[in-house]
């Protein structure tokens, strides 16, 4: 096996914070997960599990309770800061609304680790801001105020500010939240990008599950007793996503690879047809509390016959034979009889 460089290694790792008179609260302990070079690495895990205050913890602005946190073979906590800021980028959560700050002013703040006591930017510099706006695809928007441009592409900026600062790695706590979907994927493909084509250690926190399942290399998920790591696909194959959400309403579909509503079935159907259509049809069934059967199991019970030969749904109930332009008006016509 390929021995690889662990950019960002914990080792029986607690994390949290201190409280009141000298107590310490523990937010999670026991983790023990890396990120190598060139890797997207998510953190999942649901609300107040500690996501946060792990990247935190990793980008050095809070202490850990226990055990050890390295970046590079270093324990995080003894780098000085400008020492780590010449590694490690990180982008908050909070949406930046700074009035007559243009989109090169936000992006040449990543060069000040780079710069002299003055933070005067020489050509250089300027040449590594144009880059980056350049890379994230904001080319163009350098004299915009960030204040008149969309959540999504003021994101792209923050994100283009790490790349000026140039670091090894970047450290990002939900940088899809609040944004569409479309901005959504692309951010985060964006940052798949950059971690394969720039070799950076690409950290980040979300609560989008397919988007993450599609996009990172590896994944850290937190769950209420450990942090599991691995492929997406590995984690799904070893079952650690179902145990995410402790919810009797909810389980984890691995072959769909995302969270369903349980649902109670009604009745059956059976679904004759292949392809794009057929697939969505049996989605768009179950979705109403359908049990979808195949041929095998035709003989259990009664069942209602759906012939897909798009765009049209041909419905065989007892006797009756109905057809159907949409699978709209379908579902409508089976949850009536």
């Amino acid at each position: 096996m390929i021995q690889e460089e662990k950019i960002i290694e914990l080792n029986n790792a607690a994390i949290g914070y201190k409280a009141k008179a000298h107590s310490v609260n523990v937010v999670k302990s026991g983790i023990s997960v890396y990120a190598l070079k060139g890797e997207l690495v998510s953190v999942i895990g649901g609300n107040g599990v500690g996501k946060s205050t792990l990247l935190r913890t990793i980008a050095g602005f809070q202490p850990p309770i226990g055990g050890e946190v390295h970046i590079r073979d270093k324990q995080v906590n003894t780098y000085r800061e400008k020492e780590l800021a010449l590694i490690m980028s990180f982008v908050s959560t909070e949406i930046i609304r700074v009035p007559n700050l243009s989109v090169f002013d936000l992006v040449s703040l990543g060069r000040y680790p780079h710069t002299n006591w003055f933070g005067k930017l020489l050509d250089e510099d300027r040449h590594i801001v144009k880059e980056a706006i350049k890379s994230v695809g904001l080319n163009g928007y350098e004299n915009r105020m960030v204040n008149y441009i969309s959540d999504g592409e003021r994101q792209k900026a923050m994100i283009a500010r790490t790349l000026a600062q140039d670091t090894d790695v970047i450290v990002l706590d939900e940088p899809t939240a609040f944004l569409d979907l479309s901005n959504k994927y692309e951010i985060v493909h964006i940052l798949h990008q950059l971690a394969s084509e720039k070799g950076k250690t690409i950290l980040f926190s979300t609560h989008d599950l397919t988007t993450a399942i599609a996009e990172s290399d590896r994944m850290w998920v937190m769950l209420s007793d450990s942090v599991k790591q691995g492929a997406p696909e590995d984690l799904i194959l070893n079952g650690d996503f179902a145990s995410l959400f402790h919810n009797d309403h909810l389980f984890f579909d691995p072959e769909k690879g995302d969270f369903r509503i349980k649902k109670q079935t009604k009745r059956k159907a059976l679904v004759n047809g292949n392809g794009i259509a057929a697939g969505w049809t049996k989605k768009a069934l179950e979705r109403n509390g359908f049990e979808v059967i195949d041929s095998a199991n035709a003989n259990n019970g009664p069942f209602v016959t759906i012939d897909v030969s798009y765009p049209e749904w041909m419905v065989k109930n007892q006797e009756i034979i109905t057809k159907f332009g949409s699978l709209l008006e379908l579902c409508r016509y089976l949850n009536k009889v």
